[in-house]
């Protein structure tokens, strides 16, 4: 499966649509999309997952790594939209506990 992603730029963050599935064949993608974002002095990101239906140990990988390199920078990185499966992994492997994942689909 393909995975197609957006970027919005917002005064405050940037906003990532993420659609399809995240794993071994498509993580490049979404590194190479998303760790610039974070590479940021004091940037904002939120990324939008509701058109996501799985990822896999490389995607949670990718959003270790983004998290870490946002931290670095000073900056945010938020995860939105998470169906019940993905929030599901996130839950499993305890990533829920250090990364911030809003409930619903709305970034505000």
């Amino acid at each position: 499966m393909n995975l197609d992603i957006q970027t919005e730029e917002k005064d405050d963050y940037t906003l990532v649509y993420v659609a399809g599935e995240v794993d071994a064949y498509t993580a490049s993608q979404l590194r190479e999309s998303l760790l610039p974002l974070t590479e940021k002095e004091n940037g904002n990101v939120i990324v939008d997952l509701s058109s996501v239906d799985y990822i896999d140990s490389t995607g949670l990988g990718i959003f270790i790594g983004a998290l870490k390199s946002s931290n670095s920078y000073n900056g945010t990185l938020k995860l939105i939209g998470l169906n019940t499966r993905v929030k599901r992994l996130f839950s499993i492997t305890g990533l829920d506990e250090v990364m911030d994942i809003e409930e619903g689909e709305e970034a505000q």
